[in-house]
């Protein structure tokens, strides 16, 4: 087994596999928290931007949807990865899997 770990670790496919999955996830978590530091940076600084009502006789203000975008767009990138790690690169992890197998 320590073998085919071996092999499967020195495969140019599976390291530029990690390079770019490690590149997507880095991307999308730096999305992630620049949305929540721009959300945190509006509250801090602009509080009378947010404290805005939505309509002249509502009692929201910007702020619920502001944060409320905040959190759902956590989640769709969140969702991003998980589609494509579990389609693209669970897909080609099993096939370098199966190669590097079968040259036992």
């Amino acid at each position: 087994m320590d073998q085919l770990y071996a092999r499967i670790f020195a495969d140019a496919e599976f390291c530029a596999l990690q390079r770019r999955r490690e590149h997507f996830s880095w991307c999308l978590s730096a999305l992630v928290a620049g949305t929540f530091l721009l959300f945190l940076a509006l509250v801090a600084f602009l509080p009378h931007v947010l404290a805005v009502p939505i309509g002249s006789s509502s009692v929201i203000s910007r702020g619920i949807p502001f944060g409320s975008l905040t959190i759902v767009c956590g989640f769709v990138l969140t969702g991003m990865y998980v589609r494509r790690a579990n389609g693209e690169f669970d897909s080609e992890m099993v096939r370098i899997i199966t190669r590097c197998s079968a040259a036992s």
